[in-house]
């Protein structure tokens, strides 16, 4: 019999891995695929780089700056702001006081009043001395609902708020609570946002590297198919044969962690997305720089990411990566988003010429994010929730984030010391 089963090696079942065996834990962690990262991968083909989704990570976490060696990621980050963009139009909007240089862009950008600019730097004044946690305490009305009330514009809203935060919450609407909202602001604000050189697989492999180095076995190719819990004791089994331990984390995705430790209140809602990714000869990409673009008058895409301008490793010498998200499960096919996305962008940079673009990959990410309404953290399931000594980690038990999945696997781990 080992002292701890970890089943699952995504973000959070790798933190608690590490740190139950840090404690002095025999520690071994079943993973069924043959790779660890759950959500969180990345695919190297013909020289490109492909993460499954838009991801990026924000270096202001809490738990990115406790768990991970953030400098050995080789961290390529973006440039604070977004580039706004309509057809024949684009604009920026920057944080003058992190980004200088785009000062007077962000100034006479006309896109967004001179009311709401101040708006946006009194709301940083005030959340920047607010303990993180606090914030996501707080919440209780849409994001929508809370832009209302601070008096920004529809104007802002739509044209700045829905785009950038309906790639963050996958929620164009903006239905998501407002401590969502609050406490990436105050992330964004605080820190960068940045893609590992090598892709975000390099953050779930040093994370399975620390937990080895720490003690722990990880062994994947190994689902788990039952567990039953005792008083002082935990079975699981694999199909082929059954491990007997003192304790377990279960750290699969929600619908498998319902299934395995019978709590019925793990969040079953979720929010999907589809990303495709297109390459551009460098000596026909239009000069994008590091932000993210945001279309402003639909979701159509809904955001595009320069991916290989912000890491060159991300294309072979001579060409260019990009990503486009649209939220949501989308029926139409490859082809049909594709043709969108050329049209969105011959749009945005007419002097251009997109008629070298190619579709190289689409990704469609059912389970992105759980739904996180207003009031959504009420509803969670404790990590103590299941029967005997079993804990859960995973995001949903805190919300939907990286931060979350992280942070929950060192919860579930001092559970179990």
């Amino acid at each position: 019999m080992t002292d701890a089963v970890v089943v699952g090696g995504g973000l959070a079942g790798l933190v608690a891995a590490r740190h139950l065996a840090e404690s002095g834990r025999d520690v071994t962690l079943l993973e069924a695929r043959e790779r660890v990262g759950g959500r969180v991968r990345t695919a190297h083909e013909d020289g490109y780089t492909f993460d499954r989704g838009f991801q990026v990570l924000f270096s202001a976490y809490p738990a990115v700056r406790r768990e991970l060696d953030v400098e050995a990621l080789s961290p390529r980050p973006f440039t604070p702001g977004a580039t706004i963009a309509r057809p024949n139009h684009r604009s920026v909007l920057s944080d003058p006081l992190r980004n200088p240089t785009a000062a007077p862009q962000t100034v006479f950008n006309r896109d967004v009043r001179t009311a709401d600019k101040l708006r946006v730097f009194k709301l940083q004044r005030e959340l920047a001395g607010k303990d993180p946690e606090t914030l996501l305490d707080g919440g209780g009305q849409s994001i929508r609902e809370y832009l209302a009330d601070r008096g920004f514009s529809k104007r802002f809203v739509e044209r700045f708020a829905a785009p950038f935060y309906g790639g963050i919450t996958l929620d164009r609407s903006l239905g998501t609570d407002s401590a969502v909202f609050e406490y990436t602001y105050k992330m964004l604000s605080e820190g960068e946002i940045f893609v590992p050189a090598e892709g975000m697989q390099a953050m779930p492999d040093q994370l399975a590297d620390r937990a080895r180095a720490a003690g722990a076995t990880i062994e994947t190719g190994r689902g788990v198919r039952t567990l039953d819990a005792a008083a002082d004791r935990v079975t699981v089994g694999t199909g082929s044969e059954t491990i007997a331990a003192e304790s377990c984390v279960v750290a699969t995705d929600p619908a498998t962690a319902a299934e395995l430790t019978q709590t019925d209140t793990i969040p079953t809602e979720t929010l999907g997305c589809v990303t495709q990714y297109f390459s551009l000869p460098t000596s026909k990409a239009p000069s994008m720089g590091k932000r993210i673009v945001l279309n402003a008058a639909d979701d159509r895409p809904n955001t595009v990411a320069p991916l290989s301008t912000v890491a060159p490793e991300y294309a072979p010498e001579g060409m260019e990566l990009y990503s486009a998200t649209f939220l949501g499960s989308q029926s139409a096919d490859d082809e049909t988003l594709a043709a969108d996305v050329y049209d969105a962008l011959s749009s945005w940079y007419p002097a251009a010429g997109f008629d070298s673009l190619e579709l190289l990959r689409t990704d469609r990410v059912p389970l992105a994010q759980f739904a996180q309404p207003p009031g959504f953290r009420t509803a969670l399931p404790d990590p103590e929730a299941p029967a005997g000594p079993v804990a859960l980690a995973g995001d949903y038990t805190r919300w939907s984030s990286i931060q979350g999945a992280l942070e929950s696997g060192r919860v579930a781990a001092e559970l179990l010391q």
